[in-house]
């Protein structure tokens, strides 16, 4: 198992400024991860939200990609209806190229209404606008030279996608899905798969055996596909500790539901849903010992990778993590860790 990060700046107070230090922590936070070995980054990207979460997800991972070494850089997700999918060729490339072969290309369809309305983009015309994008995007770094493409939203005469990336054919693609049929496709398809923070363990690991027995039927080795599955980590060792960890937690996931819609949305207004998600076994919450045992769990399911999410961004968390957790989870990376 292989650890990495899942998040993003965010603006911190008000004014022109508003931005600076919060994306100077995240930067910080980020290459300290990276000196202590942590495998990945993914990056979220959000628009409208109006907390200032991240928008311009490659322009940061382009920053990153100087200030760090050996950290892969990856996005979670960036939602392709709302892109012209050559120039978003383009700036993934340069990304895989300023990185040296570290980019990995979270994808997705998008689900807030605001940001289909915000991009005046109709929700109904995603999936089709999904495909379109995706098969502009492997045609593109696959041609050997100049071509076209004739879509229905996009058209394109005689053109050629510069610079290449690093990684052949394409940087790897991974898919964010929940549900059974979505992850089904993203295994027929031959994408990584991308699991939420919220779904329980019992959840996770049926989604997971889903997505490798999906990528046996469609003839791909179940083994290649990888899984990286998001958790929050809480390190509580006392039962003050625990009270005020499942507090920040039950704030976290009411921020959530503020932000979130469709199917399942409901459950972040109900006070004692809130409860029970807050204190369920989604979340690394407790002593070392527990938040390793969880992790066992999780690398004996099949999950290869867990990205962690420290709703303080305190990077004393994360060397706690590689000193006090990881060391105790089978299989984890020691290499990384030394």
């Amino acid at each position: 198992m292989r650890f990495g990060l899942f998040g993003g700046a965010k603006a911190a107070g008000d004014g022109p400024d508003a931005d600076s230090h919060g994306y100077r922590a995240f930067i910080d936070y980020v290459v300290r991860a990276d000196e202590l070995g942590f495998d990945a980054l993914f990056m979220v990207e959000h628009h409208f939200t109006g907390v200032g979460q991240v928008s311009a997800s490659l322009n940061l991972l382009s920053y990153l990609a100087a200030r760090t070494r050996r950290i892969r850089l990856g996005t979670a997700v960036v939602v392709l209806p709302w892109h012209n999918p050559a120039l978003l060729a383009e700036q993934a490339a340069t990304v895989d190229l300023l990185s040296g072969g570290r980019f990995d290309f979270g994808v997705g369809k998008g689900y807030r209404a605001g940001e289909f309305e915000g991009f005046a983009i109709p929700p109904g015309e995603a999936d089709a606008r999904f495909r379109e994008c995706l098969e502009f995007l492997q045609r593109a770094w696959s041609a050997d030279g100049r071509f076209s493409f004739d879509g229905k939203y996009w058209r394109f005469k005689n053109i050629v996608v510069e610079p290449r990336p690093v990684q052949r054919p394409h940087p790897p693609f991974w898919m964010a899905a929940g549900s059974f049929p979505s992850i089904e496709r993203a295994a027929a398809a031959g994408f990584n798969l991308l699991l939420d923070q919220i779904a329980p363990m019992d959840l996770s690991l049926e989604r997971v055996r889903v997505y490798r027995e999906a990528r046996t039927a469609a003839g791909r080795d179940p083994k290649a596909g990888k899984v990286a599955l998001a958790r929050a980590l809480q390190i509580a060792e006392t039962p003050a500790e625990r009270d005020a960890a499942i507090a920040v937690r039950r704030r976290v996931l009411q921020r959530i539901g503020d932000l979130a819609r469709g199917p399942g949305a409901e459950r972040y207004g109900d006070v004692d849903a809130l409860a029970a998600v807050a204190s369920d076994d989604s979340v690394l919450l407790g002593r070392p010992k527990e938040i390793a045992d969880r992790l066992n769990r999780l690398a004996e399911g099949g999950v290869d990778m867990v990205l962690l999410i420290d709703p303080t961004g305190d990077v004393r968390s994360l060397e706690r993590f590689q000193a006090e957790i990881a060391p105790r989870v089978a299989g984890a990376d020691q290499a990384a860790l030394a």
